[in-house]
């Protein structure tokens, strides 16, 4: 919900965000359980009052614990968010939805000017924006409601006040265990269809994927302080069998994963995006291809939605739209399929990318801070990137697992229109835990190199521009670190020459800013600051001993040959011109406004390959893909990555 007091216009006085803070986000714990009806314990110490609202909310519906405790952290990892909603419309530890307050549709492929094909041989394309009916919801979208009805406490409390939002989810998992007549109890392995009906999904498969997951946290066990100070634990019970029989009775649509590529460990659908041709010689919503014995796939890129899921799947299932491959649901992480692998979805604006990507949007709003996402649905993205990666050789690192906002212009003219999702609030250092590929430092201590890592709870840049353009948005943790062009924070922002604009703070001005995982080769140091090459040029970021945002790594980086000043960087990798043949249109091989220079070095993602997919008619017979001699290199050049061609550098180490 949006803050309304601090709204233009509106009369003056404390925000709800200022009275909760004064309250203290779980100080009202204590309130919260008289109107349950349990006499609360003397007072636990400030930082295990949510510990103790978890062991209370249990006992108050004879819930287990450990069960409480998993489901909250799949949910939310025990985080309070103070008080906002998810991306879906959920809030606090348990993830309770309320979407008609909280959800506002919108849609990131229809802002700015990319074209998500992002391939000069065809027209742009240019998509209009489908939304959200808001007025059908589904029940994952409104649980907080019947949260409401069984506790006896307002919407508003439940919203706000992270002991009585976990009281809300106990009383949600002990109406389902009575609706599928299993006794409540302190046994766990009882309550597994409870587990799966709390996610709210309507078909077995999602339901039991979601069951699977948080028994997997249950019997792992998890501890962490959370946003709001809280050190929270659940102990590990490494032998828990849960029995899923009770879920058989609970009337949920059987559902098919037939035809899908995805892990058995997630639940996954089948929705076609449409290959249909329409209008005067005009087709969608993507190309037919035959990756990976055609073309490799070298990349994956992670989107935000910046709308909700039905509305995201209407997009997607309209021919005259754009596609990708995967999208991901926010409530219980289960994934729809739209495009195989082996066929080019558009959706990264760049061809030469989307020809050897796959493409996967998650349900989202990038300039949102406090709209934040599930653990269930940052696991099941990881479970499917690893499976990815596996099948076709997909390195786990940022120069192969892209966000949208790190594929490049292909031109000068294109970059200033390019995508900046899924943006500053992903987490990107607890998603590469979760892929099993930690970002760890990599070289001794003065590395010429460093993998950028801040602390993404506590590493909080001031961003502008969320809700209102110069406003500052709401604190919170972010992956993004800013740039400067000395080593101090009154001098000015890094600017990028290809946008052509002053550098800004701006939630979505790229400029300025470097990404967690992402390696650059150190240029200068002093002190706390640390300096890179960024854009051609020296950019300073701070980097204390005591709490750092990047750590030493070691890496290939390039540098101009031997007798070059200077060399070009592309937006893509396409062949030479000699290399197309009769009835294929040379594609131009233009460099983008910026250079390395010399003495300067630029960590690389490995040598690529000049291809161009020619694919611009309906009947897949005229495909091909061009391959030329020359060979490049991918590098990370600025917040984006760029390519290089491979006679004008040399290849060293860090």
């Amino acid at each position: 919900m949006r803050d309304l007091a601090t709204e233009p216009g509106r009369a003056a006085g404390p925000s709800r965000r200022a009275v909760r803070g004064a309250l203290g986000a779980l100080a009202a714990a204590a309130l919260t359980l008289p109107l349950l009806g349990v006499a609360p314990d003397p007072a636990p110490p400030a930082t295990a009052r949510l510990q103790q609202a978890f062991a209370d909310a249990a006992a108050r519906y004879d819930v287990p614990q450990s069960v409480l405790l998993g489901v909250s952290y799949l949910q939310s990892r025990w985080d309070a968010h103070d008080g906002a909603p998810s991306v879906t419309g959920g809030y606090g530890p348990m993830h309770l939805t309320d979407a008609r307050t909280a959800l506002a549709s919108a849609g990131h492929h229809a802002s700015g000017s990319e074209d998500p094909r992002g391939d000069d041989a065809r027209p742009a394309l240019r998509p209009s924006e489908l939304g959200l009916d808001t007025e059908e919801l589904p029940d994952r979208l409104t649980t907080l409601p019947r949260a409401a009805r069984l506790t006896g406490l307002d919407a508003e409390t439940l919203r706000e006040d992270p002991a009585a939002n976990v009281a809300g989810g106990a009383a949600l998992l002990a109406e389902a265990q009575r609706r599928l007549g299993r006794p409540a109890g302190d046994d766990p392995a009882d309550w597994f269809g409870a587990v799966a009906l709390f996610s709210g999904a309507d078909d077995r498969a999602s339901a039991t994927a979601y069951a699977n997951e948080v028994f997997a946290v249950i019997r792992n066990g998890e501890e962490r302080v959370t946003d709001a100070g809280q050190r929270v634990a659940l102990d590990a019970s490494p032998g828990l069998a849960p029995d899923p029989s009770a879920l058989e009775r609970a009337g949920l649509r059987k559902g098919s994963a037939d035809g899908t590529e995805c892990p058995r460990t997630v639940s996954c659908e089948w929705i076609p995006a449409p290959y249909e041709e329409f209008g005067d010689g005009d087709y969608g919503n993507h190309d037919l291809g035959n990756r990976p014995v055609s073309q490799r796939i070298r990349y994956i890129v992670v989107h935000d939605t910046e709308g909700a899921w039905e509305g995201v799947l209407n997009m997607v299932q309209d021919p005259t739209y754009v596609s990708w491959q995967y999208s991901l649901r926010s409530t219980d992480g289960h994934i729809a399929q739209h495009v195989k692998a082996k066929d080019v979805a558009w959706h990264a604006g760049n061809w030469y990318v989307n020809a050897a990507s796959i493409g996967l949007e998650h349900e989202g709003f990038l300039t949102d801070p406090d709209a934040w996402y599930t653990e269930a649905m940052y696991r099941s993205s990881a479970r499917l990137v690893k499976y990815l990666s596996d099948k076709h050789g997909i390195p786990l690192d940022r120069q192969h697992i892209l966000g949208h906002d790190t594929v490049p212009g292909t031109t000068t003219a294109t970059i200033p229109g390019m995508h900046t999702d899924p943006g500053p609030y992903w987490d990107w250092r607890h998603y590469f835990e979760l892929l099993g590929a930690p970002l760890k430092a990599t070289g001794a201590r003065n590395a010429g190199a460093v993998t950028i890592r801040p602390d993404y709870d506590t590493h909080r840049p001031v961003f502008t521009g969320c809700e209102t353009a110069g406003e500052p948005c709401a604190p919170h943790g972010s992956s993004a670190v800013r740039l400067y062009s000395d080593h101090d924070v009154n001098s000015p922002l890094i600017k990028d020459i290809g946008l052509g604009s002053t550098p800004t703070t701006g939630v979505n001005d790229l400029s300025s800013r470097v990404s967690t995982g992402q390696q650059y080769a150190v240029a200068d140091r002093w002190g706390d600051w640390t300096a890179i090459w960024y854009l051609g040029q020296k950019a300073w970021f701070q980097n204390p001993a005591k709490n750092p945002t990047a750590v030493p790594a070691k890496a290939k980086v390039i540098t101009p040959r031997e007798g070059l000043d200077s060399v070009p960087v592309y937006g893509r990798a396409y062949p030479e011109a000699a290399a197309y043949p009769e009835g294929v249109p040379a594609q131009a091989v233009s460099p983008l406004p910026y250079r390395v220079l010399a003495g300067q070095r630029y960590v690389t993602g490995g040598k690529v390959p000049s291809e161009y997919y020619y694919a611009v008619t309906f009947d897949p017979a005229s495909h091909q893909v061009v391959r030329g001699e020359n060979q490049y290199y991918e590098i990370q050049f600025g917040h984006r990555v760029g390519f290089v061609k491979a006679s004008d550098v040399t290849v060293v180490s860090s």
